[in-house]
């Protein structure tokens, strides 16, 4: 029997990071997994759908070589051969993960990982079990999509995000049930590789989370591309059949009609990854699955920590990678470690980002959420078309919208679509992290030309001071 100082169960974003990070605190770790390191996230989710998304841009850039003065002629694309190199990357970076974890002394236990008893953890693998015994245990084993109850995933005509990365053939005609992050950003991927997109979404907007401008926005341009969007709308019923899929889809105003797809993709969220793994041994506390954790990760029971998709909304890999240095910091501090300080997770200052095309990324409160709340407000909003890089770029569609409390100055949101846009929010989270005021994003010096000046025009724009408008 091997016993450790932490053992963490999953290794995705969550998990590898925590096991780091108490690795650099001296703890004896170890990493429990069943599957890839890495877990969802880098294997078959953020990670290889941004190098799908970038091959499709550049096919998208290609296709429109005559905007920029250029010409391309016989232009294609090898579906095979973008997956191909989509996997490769996935596949680089889980070796990545394997070196880091030789880097830092981590124990790998491969297989399926179950809590026993208190401080005790079993890893069967190939019929054979092996016990673990930890001062410490972190639950970080994620979330699988969710199925259609009466249509699930047969990975032939209805995918999931993970059927959708591995295509077995290129649809002509899809169907893609969910607005959400992940839904958006296949629908934008087939739709520029060329295929016929139609989008159902039950609420009232696609991106249902974003700011209603963001919204409004978005839906426009991607109808613009080419895509049938459906708001307000159910999928009724979808039957696979030998040449593709039927559905019947009523629309908001409750006439139901019938429809054909070659494939169907389901993104209507999440299902915890929280069965076989030894929660009911310990009475560990949960909701519809997710663990409930106090502000530090700890659940319930002494010893017991959770981070990531097993835990509350929202479920992002770089909120997960954060709660595992918190855990793991809180972790060492509970056995002795009196330099370490950790701070408690603020979910609203963790930003959100949609890899569609074009882009959308936004931190804090939306308009609505903010006024909900009782703030009086004031608001910037700067379009692209007014930003010189933006119109040299050929990216001139898209805005910054900047939502600041009128009696403080106190940035309480930023929403923003167009070129790029989720490499910008950093700057606006940063600032709320700090927590700057109106003052301090006025007062800072932005470099021209750059997409960035347009944060500093928004801000501008919110007390009636704006440049370039």
């Amino acid at each position: 029997m091997t016993n450790y100082d932490l053992i963490v169960l999953g290794s995705g974003p969550g998990g590898y990071v925590a096991a780091i990070r108490a690795a650099q605190l001296g703890l004896k770790t170890a990493i429990v997994e069943r599957e890839n390191l890495g877990g969802i996230c880098l294997n078959w989710g953020c990670i290889p759908t941004k190098a799908l998304l970038r091959s499709a841009e550049i096919y998208h850039y290609m296709s429109h070589a005559g905007d920029y003065g250029l010409s391309a002629q016989g232009i294609s694309a090898d579906l095979g051969a973008v997956v191909k190199r989509s996997r490769g990357v996935a596949k680089q970076l889980n070796q990545g993960i394997g070196h880091l974890m030789k880097k830092n002394k981590i124990t790998v236990h491969m297989g399926d990982g179950a809590i026993t008893a208190p401080g005790k953890l079993t890893v069967t693998k190939d019929g054979k079990a092996e016990e673990l015994t930890a001062k410490n245990i972190i639950i970080a084993t994620g979330a699988r999509a969710r199925d259609l109850a009466f249509a699930p995933a047969d990975g032939k005509r209805i995918w999931t995000y993970r059927h959708a990365m591995v295509p077995p053939e290129m649809p002509k005609k899809l169907l893609v049930i969910g607005s959400g992050a992940i839904g958006i950003e296949f629908a934008s991927f087939y739709n520029d590789m060329g295929a016929e997109v139609t989008v159902v979404e039950m609420l009232d907007r696609i991106v249902p989370v974003e700011d209603a401008d963001v919204s409004t926005f978005l839906e426009k341009a991607l109808k613009k591309q080419g895509m049938t969007i459906l708001t307000g709308a159910g999928v009724e019923e979808v039957k696979a059949t030998a040449s593709g899929v039927s559905a019947k889809i009523k629309d908001k105003d409750g006439a139901v009609s019938a429809h054909d797809f070659t494939h169907c993709i389901v993104a209507i969220g999440i299902v915890p990854n929280s069965e076989n793994i030894g929660l009911e041994a310990l009475s560990i506390e949960s909701e519809r699955g997710h663990i409930k954790t106090d502000p530090m990760c700890r659940t319930n029971v002494p010893g017991v920590w959770a981070i990531g998709d097993i835990t509350a909304p929202p479920w992002l890999a770089h909120k997960a990678s954060h709660e595992g240095v918190i855990a793991a910091e809180a972790i060492a501090q509970s056995l002795g470690n009196k330099d370490v300080h950790p701070h408690a997770m603020d979910v609203r200052n963790i930003p959100g980002c949609t890899y569609c095309h074009p882009q959308v990324a936004s931190v804090g409160l939306t308009e609505a959420k903010a006024r909900q709340a009782g703030y009086e407000l004031k608001i910037g909003n700067f379009p692209f078309i007014g930003n010189g890089k933006a119109i040299a770029l050929g990216e001139a569609e898209g805005f910054i919208k900047t939502i600041f409390d009128a009696k403080t100055g106190e940035l309480l949101g930023a929403h923003m679509v167009g070129a790029e846009v989720t490499e910008l929010i950093q700057g606006y989270t940063i600032g709320k992290t700090a927590e700057l005021v109106e003052a301090d994003f006025m007062h800072t010096v932005f470099p021209h030309p750059t997409l960035s000046e347009m944060m500093h025009e928004s801000v501008l724009g919110a007390y009636g001071k704006m440049l370039h408008m």
